[in-house]
């Protein structure tokens, strides 16, 4: 069985017990795809919840701050402008995609879709994961669902 549908079963079961009530047939199935990087993203951390463990998405990106303006047309009408410009994030930079405790052991997970064509780390993402090797944190890139079982089962067995 491929590694999503693993996790739609996952996931229904999940929904089975939180709503005894509700019979299976009305209860809404959940979607999981790898072929995104969002989409592959959801199926890490969800899993990972699933599982009792503790993951969460971290966003980079930075915030956008809002101005608004007045404008007046040649009309003597006047309307509201937003204008905007993004500010730098408080993250580091080349953090990874994910954070992750499993079995007490801090994990950071990078997200590079192979159906996206997403391949390589830039200069900061390769300094971020010598940061957290270092530190004796766990580092890996994950590039679709299936790759992504297999680690987690070998890292729950082994502990490595």
């Amino acid at each position: 069985m491929k590694g999503t549908e693993q996790l739609k079963e996952l996931a229904l079961m999940q929904l089975k017990d939180k709503h005894p009530t509700i019979p299976e047939h009305a209860l809404a199935r959940p979607f999981y795809t790898d072929k995104t990087s969002n989409g592959l993203t959801k199926c890490v951390v969800h899993f990972i919840k699933l599982k009792g463990y503790q993951a969460e998405r971290i966003n980079s990106t930075g915030r956008l701050l809002e101005r608004k303006s007045k404008s007046m047309s040649i009309f003597d009408s006047s309307r509201n402008i937003n204008t905007g410009k993004w500010i730098k994030g408080s993250s580091a930079n080349g953090t990874a995609d994910i954070s992750a405790t499993i079995k007490g052991r801090s994990v950071k997970i990078e997200i590079k879709c192979r159906a996206t064509g997403d391949h390589y780390q830039s200069a900061d993402q390769k300094k971020y994961q010598k940061e957290v090797e270092r530190a004796g944190g766990i580092y890996i890139i994950v590039r679709d669902f299936d790759s992504f079982l297999e680690w987690f089962k070998t890292f729950i067995r082994d502990g490595k």
